[in-house]
């Protein structure tokens, strides 16, 4: 009995002590750890009981493990408040960064970089004075305000009613001070450095003197009376010239005094010019003069003629360009203008003013010769037969135009005159060149580009399988012009001023391809026409029958070379082709490349025109 109540005793505690333990677990984890603990204490006795316990104990494990699982999932279903505390720092820290972002970029920064100046910026914690201003207990920055308050910057130089404020010369000055002070060991007193200041009043003293100095006007051609052929003379017109070594030495010594807010008062002189009148009537002379002939087409002559003479007694001012189409003006049949062989999209038409290119092409030699700057100049599509090749410069109304720049110091003047078929161009004026010195263009063949295909006509009073040629055509050719210089007759320099290409005529050869002849007498008779003369027509040349008919606008086709003359620094060529029809004038010539722009045509142009062979392409040297 003892034993069976110590068995029992012992249950019963193991039991209790399993509760206690699990009690947290569930009521089946217990049951199994009860069963586990009867079935150890229960181990002596007999096989039927240990067998029971066994299978008691296991089941009670089982049980404790599935228990176990279903309270671990239940637990992992829950919140990870470790995780939610870590995002939720980061989230306040992300707000407040774009919180002062947005703070910075509505103050512009000016509010945090003040802050940090004022914390980084070292004070002064000596006793030390700038010229009477203590800038103890200040940054470099208020040290700097606190001077410049004390000595404001308002200097001035007044010439007449007329007011020129003069640049600070002295903060640098200050800021250069301050740097000194402020990096190294201060001392008691500081004054403010003026020397070293003379360039700076030399330059405000010159920019003075631009803004009120007023240039002598030299004596000089004024107009010219066409009806006594003269040009009249005007009387010089004296100048001003601030003192400008006055002027900087005052600045400086307001400087020295530091009166930074002086009114200073500019002086100057009457400057008289280099040429009087009176001198200037001894000093002109004709500078640059050419002479080309014309043909016996009488059209083509009063075209020139015409011109010649609206060119006559033109007066260009010192820095004024010259416009060959401002000065003659659209050629018209209102104005005399004859109906004359000219060129249009390298065919052989009647045009209004035809010719007039021949008086542009001599005034551009002439020019030349005086030594005066050429500024738009373009040559013809064929060779020119009035001129050698090269040296001719096209127009047409209202493009191209033949342009150059008086850059002389007195006003030119410009003759022209036409008679015996001779047409001459002479520039009047003082020598622009240096006494003995001579300006020339010459040009050279550098190669021949061949006759071009022929241009067949159908003829039916020839016998099928004849040809005949009417016109042998001619060949295109290319040209260098070189500019040379002489001293007193003697070549002392040679340079390429500029490449041009012309094109070739074509042949013109009659055929009968339809297999039936007709008798001369069947045929439509067709008004004999004489063969037109046009600038650069090889002798013999007959044009096709489109060159009887007239073409509207009026103006001749050309083709742009090059810029010439004086000035030109790098040689242009070009490379005759097809234009579209230009503006109605007198001298046809190629397209002009697009507005703003300069140089060559290039594909773009081809294309646009419906061509892409380099036959289409067409270059303009300017």
């Amino acid at each position: 009995m003892n034993q069976l109540e110590n068995n029992s005793r012992n249950r019963s505690s193991s039991a209790g002590r399993s509760r206690a333990k699990g009690s947290d677990r569930g009521h089946g984890a217990s049951r199994g750890t009860t069963s586990r603990n009867t079935g150890a204490g229960n181990a002596g006795r007999g096989s039927s009981r240990s067998s029971s316990s066994y299978h008691s104990g296991q089941a009670g494990r089982m049980n404790a493990m599935q228990n176990a699982r279903r309270n671990s999932h239940h637990r992992r279903k829950g919140p990870n408040y470790k995780v939610i505390a870590i995002a939720g720092v980061i989230l306040i820290v992300v707000i407040t960064c774009i919180a002062m972002a947005f703070k910075e970029k509505k103050t512009g920064g000016t509010e945090t970089q003040s802050q940090t100046e004022s914390v980084t910026e070292t004070e002064m914690e000596k006793e030390v004075s700038v010229d009477g201003v203590p800038i103890t207990g200040m940054s470099k920055s208020q040290a700097r305000e606190a001077i410049l308050k004390q000595f404001p910057w308002s200097m001035t130089v007044s010439y007449g009613s007329d007011v020129y404020e003069v640049n600070d010369l002295m903060e640098a000055k200050v800021d250069a001070l301050l740097e000194e002070i402020y990096s190294g060991e201060p001392q008691e007193s500081y004054s403010l450095d003026t020397a070293g200041l003379e360039e700076q009043a030399k330059a405000e003293a010159a920019a003075c003197a631009a803004k009120w100095d007023k240039k002598a006007k030299n004596g000089s051609i004024d107009k010219f009376d066409a009806s006594s052929g003269k040009f009249i003379f005007s009387g010089e017109e004296n100048g001003f010239a601030i003192d400008q070594d006055k002027l900087a030495s005052d600045i400086l010594e307001a400087l020295s005094e530091k009166k930074f807010d002086a009114s200073i008062e500019a002086s100057g002189s009457v400057t008289a010019p280099e040429i009087t009148a009176a001198s200037a009537k001894e000093k002109y002379k004709t500078i640059g003069t050419f002479t080309t002939t014309t043909t016996s087409n009488k059209n083509r002559n009063t075209n020139i003629r015409l011109a010649a003479e609206a060119l006559n007694g033109t007066v260009v001012k010192p820095g004024e360009e010259f416009s060959f189409n401002g000065t003659v003006g659209q050629r018209t049949e209102a104005k005399g203008y004859k109906g004359a062989a000219a060129y249009n999209n390298g065919e052989v038409v009647q045009e209004i003013g035809g010719g007039v290119c021949q008086v542009s092409t001599t005034l551009y030699n002439a020019v030349f010769k005086a030594g005066l700057k050429i500024s738009s100049r373009r040559s013809h599509t064929f060779e020119p037969s009035y001129v050698t090749p090269g040296r001719d410069a096209t127009v047409s109304w209202d493009q191209p135009d033949f342009k150059f720049i008086n850059n002389s110091s007195t006003a030119i003047g410009l003759r022209a005159s036409y008679a015996d078929q001779k047409v001459t161009v002479s520039v009047y004026g003082i020598p622009i060149l240096d006494d003995g010195i001579t300006w020339d263009l010459e040009s050279k063949k550098v190669e021949d580009l061949g006759v071009p295909e022929p241009e067949y006509v159908e003829d039916q009073t020839l016998e099928p399988g004849v040809e005949k040629t009417v016109s042998s055509g001619s060949s295109g050719s290319r040209w260098e012009t070189y500019k040379v210089i002489y001293k007193d007759g003697k070549e002392i320099s040679r340079e390429l001023d500029h490449k041009t290409t012309y094109k070739g005529h074509k042949p013109v050869v009659h055929r009968n391809t339809s297999g039936v002849v007709l008798n001369p007498a069947e045929t439509t008779t067709q008004a004999t026409t004489v063969t037109p003369t046009v600038d650069g027509m090889p002798d013999g040349y007959t044009p096709s029958s489109s060159a009887a008919e007239t073409q509207p606008g009026g103006s001749t086709g050309t083709t742009a070379a090059s810029s010439g003359g004086p000035g030109s620094t790098k040689p242009s060529e070009s490379s005759a082709g097809p234009p579209p029809p230009p503006p109605a004038g007198n001298c046809k010539y190629a397209p002009s490349p697009p507005r703003g722009k300069t140089g060559a045509y290039t594909s773009r142009f081809r294309a646009r025109r419906g061509t892409g062979s380099s036959a289409g392409e067409t270059r303009i040297g300017f």
